[in-house]
């Protein structure tokens, strides 16, 4: 079977290379691939967040695709697509002497090819969401980087009116010109009354969709471009759902807002993914791998909103030894929603920056706030100078990066793992965010636990992967949340964050056992 054939060549394959990374779980996880691949049944695999930041499990499905005598489809982004070719499928091709052909693009080469294909996860999606047949079904697929699978989906199934969509529709429908002209002036003065807020969209409030359930009721739906039509598909379940004809979800409508310009966009997405997308799962057999997706190995609120029913679950756990970091939380640290917290913050933040400044290597600062990112970045940068920068990935031997979060997961491959990574807060998703806002009020709606079923569930995810390169420096992480320590969700927090050894204390000897690794 293809499972021996896989296990056996990987086997010989690790063993002839000397000095390559270690990974306990190789030969599982090619079995599992090879078999998925053999009895055409999906597979979510959880390979851990250190694991999932070092990318070492994927020479292990590379291993079991070039193995497979049929076709297979890797959805990767462009970046994991660069390190396949260039490193992962030339090493393995050598060793297996495999022959199969190789291809990139955005769709299927053709009807007799039996390669291996590498596809971006926007190309893949949006092709399956059309489901125009521009990838046969019944090609097996393995989808890298699962981790961010929600947002790929609703990104390519949210729907969106630019400035310029505008003026394409005043030219397909000049009779409604003025009625057109009218609805994007009231818009206008709508959206910019709102006040200021970092994320610079809104909720679209219930006058504003009056004035576009106006506009549309006035246009001939056949003579509508694109985008409108596009649109209206979503934005006419709102009629629905206040008429009470729909067991739907409403969808999230928002408004993106450039003050300077005097310009907006008005966006629409479905909130609940799982019944759109659940129909692409079933044309084809998907390895589905993550990082940490959830705490359980089956996932099952990741599995629930994204429709995945028949799918064989596996979740490595992480190695205690050489994952452990060293955690400090202070205690009776001032609460983020307290106007105490800013100082206290500051200070605890200079404290472990002097603490540390004699070993060498990169700080980083997560802070998820805004204003308070920046502030810090002030405030520290008039201290420390050039040292400190925000959100660079141009910086010193022993630079301090101030980072939002989003920053930080998309640049930390290419940055090196710092020694000390301080976290402000937990990043459970502002609700100052009008996208989260609306995700939560469906919740509500649906009367379900908002905060456990959404919030604090991406929080986790978020903190293991933010985390994770800090396991592989040993580095020390310090948590200035004080609701770690005072809410009841502390423990699950602590849980993710394991292996770990709690530190109580700050003292300078913290820091001079990675100082002496480092030098030596």
């Amino acid at each position: 079977m293809i499972e021996a054939e896989v296990h056996l060549s990987l086997h010989n394959f690790l063993r002839s290379q000397a000095g390559f990374p270690s990974w306990p779980h190789h030969l599982t996880m090619a079995r599992l691939v090879a078999r998925a691949l053999r009895l055409g049944r999906s597979a979510l695999i959880q390979v851990g967040a250190v694991c999932g930041y070092q990318g070492r499990y994927r020479t292990s499905f590379v291993a079991s695709a070039l193995m497979w005598h049929g076709p297979v489809i890797i959805v990767a982004s462009q970046t994991v697509q660069q390190r396949l070719l260039k490193v992962e499928i030339p090493r393995l091709q050598q060793w297996l002497q495999a022959k199969k052909p190789i291809r990139t693009g955005d769709a299927w080469p053709g009807a007799e090819f039996q390669g291996l294909l590498l596809t971006t996860p926007a190309a893949w999606l949006s092709k399956q969401i059309q489901d125009e047949g521009h990838f046969p079904p019944g090609v097996p697929t393995i989808i890298d980087g699962v981790d961010d699978l929600e947002d790929w989906v609703r990104q390519e199934l949210t729907q969106t009116i630019q400035p310029h969509d505008w003026d394409e529709l005043m030219l397909a429908c000049p009779e409604q010109g003025e009625i057109i002209r009218s609805a994007r002036a009231q818009l206008t003065k709508d959206f910019f009354q709102h006040p200021a807020n970092p994320y610079e969209c809104y909720l679209i409030s219930q006058a504003e969709i009056d004035v576009l359930q106006h506009l549309y009721a006035a246009l001939a739906l056949a003579e509508l471009p694109a985008a409108w039509k596009n649109f209206w598909q979503y934005f006419q379940n709102v009629d629905e759902n206040l008429s009470g004809s729909s067991a739907a979800s409403p969808p999230l409508l928002w408004a993106t807002i450039a003050r300077r310009q005097g310009l907006f966009s008005l966006h629409c997405a479905p909130i609940e993914l799982g019944k759109i997308v659940a129909p692409i799962w079933q044309r084809q057999p998907i390895v589905f791998v993550g990082s940490a997706l959830e705490p359980e190995t089956e996932a099952p609120l990741f599995r629930q909103r994204l429709g995945l029913d028949d799918v064989t679950c596996l979740k490595f756990s992480s190695d205690s030894q050489t994952d452990a970091i060293q955690l400090y939380i202070p205690y009776k640290l001032p609460l983020p929603n307290t106007p105490e917290f800013q100082a206290a913050f500051i200070h605890k933040v200079r404290t472990l920056l002097c603490l540390s400044a004699t070993a060498p290597g990169l700080t980083v600062i997560l802070i998820g706030d805004v204003p308070l990112k920046a502030q810090t970045g002030a405030i520290l940068a008039a201290e420390f100078g050039s040292r400190v920068q925000v959100e660079k990935t141009c910086l010193d031997d022993n630079g301090i990066l101030i980072s939002g979060w989003e920053f930080w997961r998309e640049h930390q491959g290419v940055l090196p793992p710092p020694h000390l990574l301080i976290i402000a807060t937990l990043p459970l998703p502002s609700l100052e965010s009008p996208l989260v806002a609306g995700r939560v009020a469906h919740y509500k709606r649906s009367h379900q636990d908002w905060f456990r079923l959404y919030l604090l569930p991406t929080a986790l995810n978020e903190l293991q992967r933010a985390v994770a390169p800090a396991r592989e420096s040993q580095g020390i992480v310090a948590l200035l949340d004080g609701r770690v320590v005072n809410r009841s969700y502390g423990a699950q927090i602590l849980a993710a964050l394991s292996p770990l050894a709690r530190i109580n204390y700050l003292d300078p000897s913290l820091f001079s056992h990675n100082n002496e690794e480092n030098s030596a």
